[in-house]
């Protein structure tokens, strides 16, 4: 803990860029600092992107500084244009509020919270605290507001900002013109209220952060600084985090432990440092080492991997079920007609972890349940035309034995036991159960 938390973001890899670097060290380094990020609630659960920025608030946090997790309960009424080549969905402020609530429920398992003090600043320094933007955009007077904020914005500088400039040649609406001052407005309250005197963000968010340092400065006459991050990305440039169903999500009841814990325990071999320096709390030696291992021996270091980022997400029970049943999964071949593939008695044993769906046993009277239906119910294809297509190109396999006939209809003669493993591809297993 000898080190400036500067350091430790900068080895680590996390720094992209800095208002004032020289100021913004030695400010962590002789002051505990509050300092916020802004996620906005555009769907009920936080993914894998919003968790590169848990990860910085918790090394913070070690370090003595105090998060303000800000949910933009108000922001999200318009939308960010950052990153984005269309306009977002518009939402209710039902929903928002909803998935606002539940944001809170996930911050609660990484950081430690504490109350807000009388004259506005944590009342415990290092103990995170958690606002709303929407206590102080949604009751907004429109004139007031552009007078007072909008003066001190230049379109010409708006519209070189990368935020806005890559959407101009699609569109870019009058309302998400408008989140840069409401995002830079955000930093200004805080930093009244809190004494908020940073704000972090990823990449993307340059221009929208680089607009509340100056209106500090120009509306309130006060120092702040601003910091981004590097994006979650492969070697190859392409952000992680997506899967076959779409974002890979912190909450078990949209992708569960064991699907959190495959994806990482899959990454490419050379997306495996920078994912264990950036998602794992391992000392940086151990970080070198593993991923240093060659040929079969960075499969120890992707194990490790996965094993440490779902403990962080989902505690270490669960990780630790979630990397038994992938041992014994992928430990032996598929063999057996119903659970190929879990290795016998142990691999059984395994299997409470794999994504399990029931199925009634009456569907399969008759003439049977068409095997593509059965695929495309269990969220392993998203069309029949993509079911077929994964059988004819030989990517499916039940019982240890690859099916050939797209057509296929499945009777109970599939099941051993009332069970039948279904393997896609070479990584993604799914356990359908007879009821």
């Amino acid at each position: 803990m000898a080190k400036n938390v500067y350091d430790v973001l900068l080895e680590r890899g996390f720094i992209r860029q800095t208002t004032h670097e020289a100021e913004i060290r030695k400010l962590l380094d002789e002051e505990k600092t509050t300092f916020y990020i802004g996620f906005d609630p555009t769907a009920d659960s936080l993914h894998v992107g919003h968790f590169m920025q848990v990860i910085i608030m918790m090394w913070m946090q070690k370090y003595g500084h105090t998060p303000i997790v800000l949910v933009g309960g108000g922001t999200t009424m318009v939308g960010d244009p950052s990153g984005r080549t269309d306009m977002r969905q518009m939402m209710t402020r039902g929903t928002i509020f909803e998935n606002g609530k539940r944001f809170v429920k996930l911050f609660e398992r990484f950081l430690e919270f504490g109350d807000i003090g009388p004259d506005g600043r944590p009342a415990e320094p290092g103990k995170a605290i958690l606002v709303n933007n929407a206590d102080w955009l949604l009751d907004l007077n429109y004139v007031d507001f552009i007078r007072d904020i909008g003066r001190h914005f230049s379109v010409n500088n708006m519209l070189r900002a990368e935020c806005f400039r890559s959407r101009m040649e699609k569109g870019l609406s009058f309302l998400e013109f408008n989140y840069m001052l409401m995002q830079s407005y955000d930093f200004l309250e805080l930093y009244r209220r809190h004494g908020c005197k940073m704000q972090f963000g990823g990449d993307d968010q340059w221009s929208n952060i680089l607009g509340g340092v100056d209106l500090i400065r120009r509306e309130a006459g006060g120092q702040a600084y601003g910091m981004t991050f590097a994006l979650l990305t492969t070697s190859e440039g392409k952000k992680m985090g997506k899967t076959q169903a779409g974002a890979l999500w912190l909450d078990a009841e949209k992708t569960s432990p064991y699907d959190f814990y495959q994806y990482w325990r899959n990454v490419e071999d050379a997306d495996v440092r920078t994912c264990l320096s950036m998602l794992t709390f391992l000392p940086m030696e151990e970080v070198e080492a593993l991923s240093s291992l060659q040929g079969s021996g960075i499969n120890r270091a992707k194990e490790r991997l996965a094993f440490e980022v779902t403990k962080l997400v989902h505690g270490e029970a669960d990780a630790a079920r979630a990397q038994d049943a992938a041992r014994a999964l992928f430990g032996a071949p598929c063999a057996g007609a119903g659970l190929g593939g879990a290795g016998g008695s142990d691999g059984v044993g395994g299997m409470e972890n794999v994504p399990t769906s029931e199925l009634d046993r009456g569907r399969l009277a008759g003439e049977g349940l068409g095997l593509v239906t059965l695929l495309r119910e269990v969220g392993l294809v998203q069309s029949n035309g993509e079911g077929f297509r994964a059988i004819q190109q030989g990517g499916l396999v039940i019982g240890g034995e690859k099916v050939a006939d797209p057509k296929k209809t499945l009777t109970e003669a599939d099941f051993t036991d009332g069970k039948m493993l279904i393997k896609k591809g070479k990584k993604t297993y799914h356990l359908v159960v007879l009821a």
